[in-house]
């Protein structure tokens, strides 16, 4: 599961062109000018990450529907899912889920274990960092990417602002029954759009990626939902083999 499938992890608009075209105008009625940065979509993602940052225990889950171009342009829709429980600076775990295959992976702030219970192979990393820092070892290192990895960014000097091209505010939406703010962004070959819950928890509730580098325009949609008050204890952190599986090694990449 990419990344930018997930989040800068994370489908077909409801809407069509022209109820898209409309909403995407700022509540004055005033037009929007190519390459233009509204700095208030600027600072709204400032405002979640720091709201991010101040959870310190949480639950969130995303379903992921993204597309796949063939060659003659066709487009297929294929659907995942991730939850991840986390507790700062230093513990996670990650569920992950598809038709294709299902992974696990857990980090108490000492070993990271990944583990597929289909085939109940599992390996386990020494590793002593935050979270911060687990993410980009496993990217980095071993080429694994913690689903909605982004969201341990904003808020932080890696938060990628300063590479954005275009910022908008496109207006006030409803996902899943909550009004939204409605931002939309352009960063290179890449748009996006997040939908962050209005009012004192600025949480972001869905995530649409549009890839500009293919004709085809293939999207990604991601909703995401939150528990900011987990029942869960520190024991899901640490990974207990299940009976007959089996240890294998993480073998890094060939490049490191």
């Amino acid at each position: 599961m990419k990344r930018k499938a997930l989040l800068l992890g994370v489908a077909m608009a409801l809407a069509g062109p022209c109820a898209i075209a409309q909403a995407a105008q700022p509540a004055n009625g005033s037009g929007v000018q190519a390459g233009a940065i509204d700095q208030e979509a600027i600072q709204a993602l400032k405002t979640m990450g720091a709201y991010l940052l101040s959870l310190q225990r949480f639950q969130v889950s995303t379903e992921l529907s993204g597309e796949r171009v063939l060659a003659d342009g066709q487009k297929l829709q294929h659907t995942a899912a991730a939850r991840l429980d986390v507790s700062r600076p230093n513990k996670i775990k990650a569920s992950i889920s598809s038709a294709r295959s299902e992974r696990e992976i857990l980090y108490d702030g000492k070993v990271v274990t990944i583990y597929a219970p289909s085939q109940k192979y599992y390996s386990s990393i020494a590793m002593v960092d935050t979270l911060g820092g687990l993410i980009q070892q496993l990217e980095n290192r071993y080429g694994i990417e913690l689903p909605l990895a982004d969201l341990f960014a904003w808020g932080t000097s890696n938060a990628p602002t300063g590479t954005i091209d275009s910022a908008m505010n496109a207006g006030q939406d409803i996902v899943d029954g909550d009004v939204c703010e409605h931002y939309a962004f352009r960063q290179g070959k890449i748009d996006w759009q997040i939908w962050i819950a209005a009012g004192s928890r600025p949480l972001p509730r869905k995530l649409v990626i549009t890839d500009r580098s293919d004709e085809a325009r293939p999207q990604s949609v991601s909703t995401i939902r939150w528990t900011t008050s987990p029942r869960f204890s520190d024991s899901v952190f640490t990974f207990a083999a299940p009976k007959g599986a089996r240890q294998i090694e993480a073998v890094p990449l060939t490049n490191q």
